[in-house]
């Protein structure tokens, strides 16, 4: 992607919050991910169905091995193999698999995604020498030449070399050793692979996976990053319509900052954004999450949003070359959201001193909490152990983290760090507990079919799952309200909430704690609830699938839903949170005016002034609750639970159909939402 000032795109028009900014726009040069190359369309990266298409018009070109070429590309459809399987080896992306297939030593880097992308890049492309910019898109060749990893840029080259060899010459020019190959003769392909890691995005599915990797023209990959961007971006991974194009496509509304210039200086002319109506390869569509007045340049984001300022510049440096100057970037002092992101707090147990303003080494300690969290979700995602996972991120969101390698040899001089509610680490530890809480309540629902303690318990472990979520739905949401460029992020984290209350409000266990004269309804179809107090439920409908998303409504309808949404917590929150020291400290997942007045806030202080020098109890997340804790089962708490659900998916809803429209996230929320009952049948 660009960030040359030069190459910048602005809007033709004034363009309303919700918008498609861009037709669906095809790729240049795209590839999936190896492991995937069996499974899913190498064409427009769809899962592929039980029988695949094979690829079509080709000549195998390994005699010694004639199912080589069955075995390396596979399509969903006939359109997708008559459309892509011959550049699959003209290309010589098919020669680059058999290459690395019969000499791994030729490319020990791993994934090949990013030189199959270069070749199918170089082969579409006009045959012209290396320079800045190829076709427009600027390489940055000659930073990656100077990079720490500049030996996979070498070793790729060379292999893409000799597979387009071995399509112009022989199979058996296979044989050669790549040493032989020297830097000039590499020289186009290296170029090639510079642009694809200057300017390749990953392509991900419905499900947030990541597929492969993709390469677009100027029309997208001259609008620049932004920390703070106005626009997001969606990928179409479904087989192309067929032609003729629809009349009713939108239109390009952005255009590059100045005109005329020419491709044979290297700089694109006019005629490249033309759009094709038919091409092969996953598809883009850029969108407004912000207005945008015309002349205004339009930016997206190349990074997380959620990771604070020295991380963002960091990666950016890492995989684009270039250090961030955006607003939120060059703002000084720091942003509010780039200040909590990162704040952690310390305090000495064995001195009067809470103060958070007390001097430690901030790296370090950011360092040591990094690897503590890393190793911690390491156990849930790598080794498969969530219970491990659970118990390890409460421990250090609740007792905080000991600084046990203190180079002062006095003990009272050792710190304790704690990580601000808010901090990116906190956040991520957020969304693993709410995985990992909810994977161990399916594996124990899935070994016992009786109403037991055992199902008790996993309902406990629903339970905590839920307010998990929810915490982090309203951590981000509170930053929101701050950066409005996080209406991605927090539409993902609303409409996971409000899937994951409902389901503990749809859970039989109910039955265990009622009455047992008066069991829990089955669900029933006499009405869905629909709130008195707030049109969200209107304004979901006929926004998401009938219209544009007015910018006038938009503050209006989610000040209606924090109001809401509040008075529901305010019911349900302690009960949400029975067993776990860490949520009982949390008194509001929604309005965060409970951290205090003070600057840097610390969870971890409360904590010690609750309980003096003495650590915090170990959190109790998942065990069985007995006694006055249990009458909080009971139905009025599950219908409060199902009105927040409802509120917290409608509103994650609302907020994807302004970043993707009618996507497959809003369908997914209406079918939800279809398939509920109604109020009553929870009494």
């Amino acid at each position: 992607m660009e960030m040359e000032m030069e190459m910048e795109m602005r809007a033709e028009e004034d363009i309303e919050i919700g918008e498609d900014i861009t037709p669906p726009l095809t790729p240049l040069g795209f590839a999936l991910h190896d492991s995937l190359l069996s499974s899913h369309c190498s064409s427009c990266f769809s899962l592929l169905p039980p029988h695949p298409f094979p690829p079509l018009h080709f000549t195998p070109p390994f005699p010694h091995n004639p199912h080589h070429v069955l075995s390396s590309s596979s399509y969903c459809s006939p359109l997708c193999s008559t459309s892509d399987s011959p550049l699959h080896v003209s290309s010589a992306e098919l020669h680059l698999l058999h290459l690395l297939q019969s000499h791994p030593s030729t490319y020990p880097h791993g994934d090949s995604s990013d030189l199959r992308a270069a070749l199918r890049l170089l082969h579409s492309l006009p045959a012209t020498g290396p320079s800045a910019r190829i076709a427009g898109l600027l390489t940055n060749h000659h930073k990656f030449l100077h990079h720490d990893d500049h030996h996979r840029i070498r070793d790729g080259a060379r292999a893409m070399f000799l597979a387009r060899k071995m399509r112009d010459e022989a199979p058996n020019v296979c044989s050669d050793n790549s040493s032989s190959v020297s830097p000039d003769d590499a020289v186009l392909e290296e170029a090639a692979l510079c642009l694809v890691l200057t300017n390749a995005v990953e392509v991900q599915d419905k499900t947030g996976r990541t597929l492969g990797i993709s390469v677009y023209g100027p029309s997208f990959c001259w609008i620049n990053h932004s920390c703070s961007p106005n626009a997001c971006y969606r990928f179409l991974v479904s087989p192309p319509p067929p032609p003729p194009c629809s009349a009713e496509r939108t239109p390009l509304r952005i255009a590059p900052l100045g005109q005329g210039t020419q491709i044979e200086s290297g700089v694109c002319s006019n005629n490249v954004f033309i759009k094709e109506c038919v091409s092969y390869g996953p598809r883009v569509i850029v969108r407004s999450i912000k207005r945008i007045k015309k002349g205004e340049e339009v930016t997206v984001t190349y990074t997380d949003l959620l990771q604070p300022k020295a991380m963002r510049q960091s990666e950016l440096w890492s995989r684009y070359r270039f250090i961030c100057s955006c607003t939120r970037c060059s703002a000084s002092p720091l942003t509010y959201v780039d200040q909590v992101l990162e704040e952690i707090s310390a305090a000495n147990f064995n001195s009067s001193s809470l103060s958070s303003d007390i001097n430690f080494n901030r790296d370090k300690a950011t360092q040591r909490l990094t690897n503590y969290i890393d190793d911690a979700i390491d156990d849930y995602l790598s080794i498969g152990d969530p219970e491990s996972s659970s118990v390890r991120l409460e421990h250090v969101l609740t007792q905080g983290l000991s600084d046990k390698q203190s180079e002062c040899k006095e003990e009272t001089s050792q710190l304790t760090y704690w990580l601000h509610p808010l901090h990116h680490l906190s956040l991520n530890a957020y969304t693993t507990l709410a995985s990992a809480y909810k994977i161990r309540a399916t594996d124990l629902s899935a070994l016992y079919s009786k109403m037991d303690d055992h199902l008790l318990n996993a309902l406990d472990l629903s339970r905590t799952s839920t307010a998990y979520s929810l915490l982090l739905a309203g951590a981000t949401h509170h930053l929101f309200r701050s950066e409005s460029s996080l209406i991605v992020s927090v539409a993902n984290f609303w409409s996971s909430a409000g899937e994951s209350l409902l389901t503990l409000a749809r859970s039989s266990v109910w039955s265990q704690f009622v009455q047992r004269d008066l069991p829990v309804s089955n669900p029933s179809s006499t009405g869905k609830y629909r709130c008195p107090n707030c049109s969200l439920a209107d304004k979901f409908e006929t926004d998401s699938f009938h219209g544009q998303v007015r910018y006038a409504d938009f503050d209006y309808v989610s000040n209606e839903f924090v109001d809401c949404v509040t008075n529901f917590t305010q019911n349900v929150w302690n009960f949400l949170g029975l067993g776990c020291q860490y949520l009982r400290l949390v008194k509001n997942p929604i309005d965060f005016s409970w951290l205090g007045t003070v600057r840097y806030s610390s969870v971890g202080e409360d904590i010690v002034r609750s309980s003096g020098t003495e650590v915090a109890s170990k959190c109790g997340a998942g065990r069985r609750i007995s006694g006055s804790e249990a009458e909080g089962y009971n139905n009025q708490v599950r219908i409060c639970l199902f009105k927040l659900g409802v509120h917290c998916l409608l509103y994650g809803g609302y907020l994807a159909s302004i970043c993707y429209g009618n996507s497959h996230l809003t369908r997914n929320v209406g079918k939800i939402l279809d398939l509920e009952e109604s109020i009553e049948s929870l009494s």
